[in-house]
């Protein structure tokens, strides 16, 4: 696919995930971790903007100076910035003005794409592609939370949240120990924390081949699970206790049944779907509880090949780190993975949330343990 078409493509479908949005909708940001979806809208089109059109486009004239401190969310190589607690308290520039700011910076950029481009302009346009990718699906998992906090649980679209109606009978995959090669191999696109590829030791390992399901989760509640400490990290067992936690994400117990809410609004919970808005302290506590455990990202690589990923981001065992022969790049660019690389676990696969073309085996995503407003589940390995 051609740079310009795959550029109109990606920005385009942005905008669709907006489309069944109010205009109010735009604005809200009730916690912290979700940032309103004009943000969104704008950050992404500053990124190209920032590390495209200002270094290789002949005099481009930026947009608007200030959006530089409106729209940079982390580079701090870029300059000050809004500070991410309060994006939603800016009422201006209003989401008629972003829409503008993108087909701005859209009609630049498709004139530079027309231009023969160099090697170094390819890389940043693929990680400007990815990096839109990214934020498509936090629009839309953001999108989800304000709808979902909002006390009416308004519907945003007949979307499903499954890919499999029902899951088939769940096997555990025996894999054999010995040495294995883990990261990113090829000659597409991959994230720096992907890199580089090196040998790991396995243990003998079992994984299920099935995540596990919400009628499965059922049973933990039902036996008490989130009472019990004993199944619990301390400071897993802190956070359900502080923050009086008695579910997954969504969850809401309506005459005595279980109802969750999804992109279609209120429904009742599917005991058949993957459980999904799981905190790694839950998916642990899910596991000890079961006499299992999660698998480390190495296991899960390994044994992905076996059985089929990408409804929920799975939370694994393993701390996020570097990689052997990690390299930061220099400048901006180099602050977008390693310097998260601190107190965060890392996920595996995709979710029904993840863009098209924007999964694969080695891709490295990474939360706080507490954090549950992504698609994220539980499959367990003994």
């Amino acid at each position: 696919m051609a740079f310009t078409e795959e550029y109109l493509q990606i920005r385009k479908y942005t905008e669709k995930i907006c489309e069944p949005l109010q205009t109010e909708d735009y604005v809200v940001q009730p916690v912290a971790d979700v940032s309103p979806p004009k943000w969104h809208l704008g950050h992404t089109t500053w990124f190209f903007e920032t590390f495209i059109l200002m270094p290789f486009s002949l005099n481009y004239q930026v947009y608007n100076t200030e959006y530089n401190y409106v729209f940079n969310s982390y580079y701090e190589t870029v300059g000050n910035r809004v500070i991410r607690t309060d994006r939603g308290n800016l009422s201006r520039p209003g989401v008629h003005d972003i829409y503008q700011y993108r087909a701005y910076v859209d009609e630049a950029m498709v004139k530079l794409l027309a231009a023969p481009l160099n090697s170094v302009l390819e890389e940043l346009l693929r990680l400007g592609f990815n990096h839109e990718q990214q934020h498509q699906e936090l629009l839309l998992t953001d999108i989800k939370y304000i709808l979902g906090n909002n006390p009416l649980f308004p519907v945003y679209a007949d979307k499903t949240e499954v890919l499999n109606e029902a899951l088939p009978q769940a096997d555990f995959i025996s894999i054999a120990a010995g040495i294995y090669e883990v990261g990113y191999t090829g000659d597409s696109f991959c994230f720096d924390n992907e890199l580089s590829r090196h040998q790991v030791y396995l243990q003998p390992f079992e994984i299920c081949s099935q995540l596990v399901s919400n009628g499965g989760f059922m049973e933990f509640i039902e036996a008490g699970g989130y009472s019990n400490f004993n199944y619990w990290h301390a400071e897993g067992w802190d956070w359900v206790k502080n923050n009086h936690i008695t579910s997954p994400m969504y969850w809401h117990r309506i005459e005595g049944k279980w109802f969750n809410y999804t992109l279609k609004g209120l429904q009742p919970v599917n005991v058949d779907d993957p459980v999904s808005h799981i905190s790694y302290y839950e998916a642990y506590a899910f596991a000890s509880w079961k006499g299992m455990r999660l698998p480390t990202e190495f296991e899960w690589e390994i044994a992905a090949k076996s059985f089929n990923w990408g409804e929920r981001w799975e939370w694994t065992e393993s701390a996020y780190l570097p990689y052997p022969g990690f390299s930061k790049a220099p400048g901006a660019i180099g602050e977008y993975n390693g310097k998260f690389m601190v107190n965060q676990k890392v996920l595996r696969g995709a979710s029904i949330a993840t863009p098209p073309n924007h999964s694969r085996i080695t891709y490295r995503n990474f939360f706080h343990p507490h954090l549950r407003w992504q698609y994220t589940g539980i499959r367990l390995v003994k």
